[in-house]
């Protein structure tokens, strides 16, 4: 259920209230009785749990989320494998 915001124009108090979507706003102040309550129009509360959402957010300069991976490319780069390099062709005459 939302928490709902109202403020008494007559008195000032402010207070929150859990309401259904199909709930009638309140009309009456539980401070002065008068009916002189509106809903006040606060920003929602959005809290970001996990990993991540989208792939910009934070994201390294290389692309890379841990430095771990960054090392293990580090390493692999350092010691080129023998595949890579053309073999050595003798020549017999």
């Amino acid at each position: 259920m939302p928490v709902y915001t109202y403020r008494c124009e007559s008195c000032g108090v402010q207070f929150e209230r859990h309401q259904s979507f199909t709930d009638a706003p309140l009309k009456t102040c539980p401070e002065c009785r008068k009916k002189a309550l509106k809903k006040v129009i606060t920003p929602t509360k959005i809290i970001f749990k996990g990993s991540g959402f989208y792939a910009t957010d934070h994201k390294s300069p290389s692309g890379e989320s841990s430095p771990a991976k960054k090392a293990d490319k580090k390493e692999k780069k350092e010691s080129p494998s023998a595949e890579s390099k053309p073999a050595a062709s003798e020549k017999s005459e």
